[in-house]
């Protein structure tokens, strides 16, 4: 088994800052990528960024410029720092994990990020 725990959320004026970990625990071996995903009230999860095992990193068109993220492979840490933002960005994110052979997404219990305008 896998567990994640996410840390680091909060309330922040537009145009703040707040940095997101999650931390992976268990079994974690064949591990294809981690991320970060968000949900807002009455919406669908939405992916916000991945980053692969070597470090390639993909993020959503709404996040770009102002949200980074990062990875410790060697301490199975994971971070989302995130500046300029905006009352959008409002939800709660969820860190994932990825495994492979068999493929398989495990998920942190996830953390509450408000933006107040």
């Amino acid at each position: 088994q896998v567990q994640l725990l996410e840390s680091g959320g909060g309330l922040v004026q537009a145009g703040g800052s707040l940095r997101l970990s999650c931390a992976a625990s268990g079994s974690i071996s064949r591990i294809s990528s981690m991320g970060w995903y968000r949900q807002a009230p009455g919406k669908q999860r939405e992916l916000v960024a991945t980053i692969t095992t070597s470090g390639t990193t993909d993020y959503a068109d709404s996040v770009k410029g102002r949200f980074t993220i990062s990875r410790d492979n060697s301490k199975n840490t994971m971070g989302l720092q995130m500046n300029s933002l905006k009352f959008e960005d409002t939800a709660v994110y969820y860190c994932n994990l990825r495994r492979y052979l068999p493929s398989r997404d495990y998920w942190g219990q996830g953390t509450q990020v408000t933006v107040s305008s």
